[in-house]
């Protein structure tokens, strides 16, 4: 498909979604409006919001490349996030925070967890923790979106990065939550329309038995440098307690399975329904959205290998080096020329949900949260605050992304998840469900999670301790603790445990004196 054609069909898409962000800033008169949207969100909208805000470019181009190189085993995250950020968050957590937003009148997360513990201080440091820790995630999606332009244009990584950053900055900074919510809505369904279709096309070409087994029977050629890591080929599982069964499991699986449950950006949809019975129509939607989207991309991720083995030799890690382009190249190569184009305007709507999402949130968390008076000194009800704090975290994201190294897309995603898990579910967890927790318990518990999530990253976990460096100027070696399997083990595993039971023991010991 020509290079004309492309654009013209990018052209239309962004006129829509344009359209779609004029509608949400018409609707936009007061604070509420532009960070909740009112309380009274359609649910089926809140749905694929949610959706669409929780898959992003990472999941299908970061976790897609992990899929190929690595196999079927990232599977598990598809069921995780389906059974974790689906049916537990929307029955468990999402019907008490919606009442719980409703009861103290919250707009944003750090709003919710502070109002209701009645301390400042609580919301200003989860306030702080999105706006400083979310630009990586940002940046991460922005990469991925990007790096798909890149392909399908083949045009300069620096100048897509541009054009699509411009391009989310334009209807979140004005369109507010509602604006955001309907053009994730359109994203949602084309999504979930082009992975359907992606599943379905090489089931058909290839048939479902008969791929999985030439996959099976491809084992041997897993590449030597994986073998060394427990790569036992694309229909098996790491061998256990190998450094990839460590990374796919404690990193991947856990990081981002257990993670969903904290993202701000997703807890905030909550508060948007106008009843607990609106609520409950969306958990089949989500299920659904989510078993469809991630499931096809992650099957059809590791099925690559096939058409790379058949079309140049070898499997999909030798011939493209960088597991974040495998699935641009695959579609590029593998698809009809037409569906180069649909799944283009799927990795754009993947990006831009997510991105709009999170940029709202940090928008929010500046605006609303740390500066509620910014802008507001002749008009109560202005937003000025809020877009100024989006207009920061996108340059910051933006710059961020400039930095980030190859195959870094799935370690990103989840690194920032398993950051929220360990500071916020504790906290969160408590405040629907345990009465006794306490602001002393809550500010010990962010602290430890906080602190022992960039400890663990900056001297335990080789993964990033050993690019960052810290660890190695200071004492002379990449980790404090260079026995296998130490090294290897995500800060999810020290830093969440650490968390809940900082929570419960300061909260027994201080509730004489709490609130």
């Amino acid at each position: 498909m020509s290079t004309l054609t492309l654009g013209i069909i990018v052209i239309i898409y962004m006129f829509v979604i344009a359209w779609l962000g004029y509608l949400g800033y018409r609707q936009t008169k007061n604070a509420s409006d532009y960070l909740l949207g009112g309380r009274k969100v359609n649910p089926i909208i809140m749905a694929l919001s949610y959706g669409a805000t929780f898959i992003s470019a990472s999941a299908i181009v970061g976790f897609g490349g992990v899929a190929a190189t690595f196999g079927m085993g990232i599977q598990w995250l598809c069921l995780l996030n389906m059974f974790m950020g689906v049916v537990v968050a929307f029955i468990f957590f999402g019907r008490r925070t919606r009442k719980l937003g409703e009861a103290h009148n919250a707009r944003t997360f750090p709003q919710l967890l502070g109002l209701h513990y009645k301390s400042r201080s609580i919301q200003i440091f989860i306030a702080s923790i999105i706006f400083i820790g979310m630009p990586l995630y940002a940046a991460v999606v922005m990469k991925g979106g990007a790096v798909f332009i890149e392909q399908m244009f083949h045009i300069d990584l620096h100048l897509a990065l541009l054009i699509f950053t411009l391009i989310v900055a334009a209807y979140v900074i004005t369109g507010g939550i509602k604006g955001v919510l309907y053009t994730d809505a359109l994203q949602a369904v084309i999504m979930f329309a082009c992975m359907l279709f992606l599943l379905f096309y090489h089931i058909m070409d290839m048939g479902f038995i008969e791929a999985n087994q030439k996959l099976t029977d491809i084992a041997p050629m897993v590449p030597e440098r994986f073998k060394a890591l427990g790569h036992q080929g694309w229909t098996a599982m790491p061998i256990s307690g190998s450094p990839q069964w460590y990374t796919l499991v404690t990193s991947l699986i856990l990081g981002v399975g257990i993670g969903c449950l904290a993202q701000p950006q997703l807890v905030v949809r909550f508060m948007m329904v106008e009843s607990t019975k609106q609520l409950n129509r969306g958990v089949l939607i989500g299920c659904v959205f989510l078993i469809v989207t991630v499931g096809a991309i992650y099957h059809v991720g590791a099925l690559s290998n096939l058409f790379f083995l058949k079309t140049e030799g070898v499997v999909a890690s030798e011939a493209v080096k960088d597991m974040d382009k495998i699935i641009p190249l695959f579609i590029n190569k593998a698809m009809p020329e037409w569906f180069g184009a649909v799944f283009m305007l799927c990795i754009l709507s993947a990006s831009m949900s997510t991105l709009s999402a999170q940029f709202h949130t940090m928008g929010a968390a500046f605006g609303a949260d740390a500066f509620p008076k910014l802008g507001r000194s002749k008009n109560p009800n202005s937003t000025l605050g809020v877009r100024i704090g989006v207009l920061c975290s996108i340059l910051v994201s933006y710059v961020i992304c400039y930095t980030l190294s190859a195959s870094i897309i799935a370690r990103g995603t989840a690194l920032f998840m398993g950051i929220c898990a360990a500071t916020f579910l504790p906290t969160y967890f408590c405040s629907l469900y345990w009465k006794g927790a306490t602001r002393q318990g809550v500010l010990a518990s962010l602290w430890v999670g906080g602190l022992a999530s960039l400890f663990a990253m900056l001297f335990l976990h080789k993964a990033e301790a050993a690019p960052v460096g810290l660890c190695k100027a200071l004492f002379g070696q990449d980790v404090l603790i260079d026995v296998y399997p130490w090294h290897a083990i995500d800060p999810i595993l020290f830093a969440l445990p650490l968390s809940a039971i900082t929570i419960v023991l300061v909260s027994l010991a201080t509730q004489k004196k709490a609130f």
